[in-house]
C-alpha cells in the first residue's frame, strides 16, 4: 500500500531551506536560556535512559483528548475545564524537554522541528482560548476551540512521529552494534602499535571502534555516538573524576570509556562497552551478549 499523497508532503519540510534562519534563531535561544549542562541533562532524559519528552506529552495529549470525548456529551464542561487546564499546565514541562532535545539535532530535522512546535504553540493557544470563553459562560465557542486545538495538536503530533520515526531523533543510533559483532574473543591489534594517550580508531569486521591506550589498560567502544551517530575517535578525551571520558564532536555527548556510560547528554543511550586482554602483546576485544 502506498504513502497517502497528501502525507508525502511531510518529507519536503525536511529541505526547507527557507526555515533555516528561524530554526537557528530559535536554537539560539533555546542554548542560551536553557545552559547549565545538569539542567540539560534531566531534560534531555539521562538520568532515565532515554528521552523525556515522549513520557511528558502523554499528560497534555491524554487531557485534552479527554476533555473532547467529554465535550460530546451533556453536562461535562466542569470536568473539561479542569482536564484543559491540566493539559495546558502539562505542556510547558514537555515543551521545554522538546525543546532542548531539538536543539541538538541536525539542519533536516531543526527544519520538521519547527513546524512541529509551531503548530503545538498554536493549539496551547487555542486550549487557553477555549479555557478563557470556558469560565466566562461562553460554553459553544469553548467546545469550538477545543476542537480546533485538538485537530491542531494532533498535526503536530504527526510531525512529532515524523522526527522520532522517520528521522530518528531519540532513538539509539548504535542499537545494531550488538547484533552484527560475533561472539567471543577477537583482534583488534597489537598493543605495541597501538598509541598511548590518545583516542584512535579501529575495526572489528565492519564494526568502527574508538580505542584508548593507557599502559596495558585498553579501553574500546562502539565508534558510533549512539546520539545521532558521529565518529568518537574525532572528539575529545576529557576526564570525569579520573575516568577517561570521550566528547563526540557533533553533539558534545560524554561517553565513559571504560564503561560506555553516558556521562553528559544529548545522548541518554550507552554506547557499547567491549572488555579487553593483553594475550602474546596482542589486544583482544569481546562484546557481552554480542550476537
Amino acid at each position: 500500500m502506498r504513502t497517502i499523497r497528501a502525507l508525502e508532503s511531510v518529507g519536503l519540510l525536511e529541505n526547507a531551506t527557507w526555515l533555516d534562519p528561524v530554526a537557528n534563531k530559535l536554537r539560539s535561544v533555546v542554548k542560551s536560556v536553557i545552559r547549565p549542562q545538569p539542567l540539560r541533562d534531566v531534560l534531555h532524559g539521562v538520568p532515565v535512559g532515554h528521552p523525556l519528552h515522549p513520557l511528558l506529552i502523554l499528560v497534555p495529549v491524554g487531557t485534552w483528548v479527554s476533555a473532547a470525548v467529554l465535550d460530546v456529551f451533556p453536562r461535562t464542561d466542569g470536568a473539561a475545564k479542569i482536564l484543559i487546564g491540566t493539559g495546558i499546565a502539562g505542556a510547558i514541562p514537555s515543551a521545554l524537554t522538546g525543546y532542548t532535545d531539538w536543539s541538538e539535532t541536525h539542519e533536516q530535522q531543526l527544519r520538521v522541528g519547527v513546524v512541529h512546535s509551531t503548530a503545538n504553540l498554536v493549539g496551547v493557544v487555542l486550549y487557553s482560548l477555549s479555557l478563557i470563553e470556558r469560565l466566562a459562560g461562553r460554553t459553544g465557542s469553548g467546545k469550538a476551540l477545543s476542537f480546533a486545538g485538538l485537530a491542531v495538536v494532533s498535526a503536530g503530533g504527526f510531525l512529532g512521529g515524523h522526527l522520532a520515526y522517520r528521522q530518528a531523533v531519540g532513538a539509539n543510533h548504535a542499537e545494531d552494534v550488538p547484533h552484527r559483532i560475533t561472539p567471543g574473543w577477537q583482534g583488534i591489534g597489537d598493543l605495541g602499535d597501538m598509541p598511548e594517550g590518545r583516542l584512535f580508531r579501529r575495526t572489528l569486521g565492519d564494526i568502527p571502534l574508538v580505542v584508548f591506550r593507557r599502559g596495558v589498560e585498553v579501553s574500546v567502544l562502539s565508534d558510533v555516538c549512539s546520539h545521532l551517530s558521529g565518529p568518537l575517535h574525532e572528539g575529545e578525551l576529557t576526564a570525569d573524576d579520573d575516568d577517561p571520558c570521550v566528547v563526540c564532536p557533533w553533539h558534545q555527548s560524554t561517553f565513559s570509556l571504560r564503561t560506555g556510560e553516558v556521562v553528559h547528554g544529548p545522548a541518554t543511550s550507552p554506547q557499547s562497552s567491549f572488555l579487553s586482554r593483553v594475550v602474546d602483546g596482542a589486544v583482544e576485544v569481546c562484546l557481552p551478549n554480542a550476537g
